[in-house]
């Protein structure tokens, strides 16, 4: 009995060894070298824009003759998912320009050059695809009243106001930010910090925040780059990127712009699922059949 009460024994260690449920941001996907040359395995943070673009790209890649799955747990944030394409622990996932910097040694350098900086800044085996048009950056906007008694367009003619408006909003606190001091050391603009984002006259938020559009705010250009690009393209393995699987992705790139991202990330956050949203949105713009 003793040695089929050891093989009882180990079999149930087995089980609660793989049976072990990751944290968000810690999460791993066992995938054997054979699996990663057959199946992309594509993972997302736990935000509507990773997870909506996430499934656009499962959807073409899946429509190309490629097989896909999703890895079972979100990662806590975008700098994550790129060290799990790194590890080889996803094939797949959609990155930003910036943020991806930030996850790499000494990456958060910004030279002119942002796609030779992605392609000097990544390890052998690992390829930064054409960014889209479309960015989760963070955006500075105003309202359309302030917008005229000012004449705002772009963050250049902040300086119109003299000093009278303020700065804040639900992104104040994102890395990407611009502070009160870099925009006057940039734009020479004065703007004085605002007691909460409901006064502010100068708001920070996301591109793809449903306020802007809800709200039909104006987004100030930034024609001397205080804010960083955080453009949304496919990170991928070696393995995973082929002709067919470059083809395919190259499909979204050419047509996602940050307006229609939006839309797709009010649709997530409404309730809809992003696999529905995704097919919805390529079968409108003749992706997929």
């Amino acid at each position: 009995m003793r040695p089929a009460l050891r093989r009882l024994a180990l079999a149930a260690c087995s089980f609660v060894l793989l049976s072990g449920c990751a944290g968000a941001g810690t999460s791993k996907t066992s995938v054997s070298a054979a699996d990663t040359q057959e199946v992309t395995v594509i993972g997302t943070d736990c935000s509507a824009e990773s997870r909506v673009v996430a499934a656009l790209y499962g959807e073409l890649l899946t429509a190309a003759g490629q097989k896909v799955r999703t890895a079972p747990t979100a990662y806590a944030s975008a700098a994550d998912t790129v060290k799990a394409v790194l590890a080889g622990d996803i094939g797949l996932t959609p990155a930003y320009e910036t943020a991806m910097l930030r996850a790499l040694p000494g990456g958060d350098r910004l030279p002119g050059n942002m796609a030779a900086t992605l392609s000097m800044a990544l390890p052998p085996g690992i390829v930064a695809l054409k960014p889209a048009a479309a960015e989760r950056g963070v955006v500075l906007a105003v309202t359309r009243a302030t917008a005229r008694r000012h004449a705002l367009r772009s963050l250049t003619d902040l300086s119109r106001a003299g000093g009278r408006l303020t700065l804040g909003g639900p992104a104040s606190a994102d890395p990407d930010a611009p502070s009160a001091s870099s925009l006057k050391k940039t734009y020479s603009v004065t703007l004085a910090p605002a007691g909460t984002s409901r006064t502010a006259d100068v708001l920070v938020l996301r591109g793809t925040a449903p306020a802007i559009r809800k709200d039909a705010l104006v987004v100030l250009t930034d024609p001397k780059g205080v804010i960083p690009p955080e453009h949304v393209f496919p990170l991928i393995g070696a393995p995973n990127a082929d002709s067919t699987a470059r083809k395919a992705l190259a499909g979204v790139n050419a047509r996602l712009t940050t307006e229609q991202l939006a839309v797709l990330v009010a649709s997530v956050e409404a309730g809809r699922a992003p696999g529905e949203v995704a097919r919805t949105w390529l079968r409108a713009e003749g992706l997929l059949s």
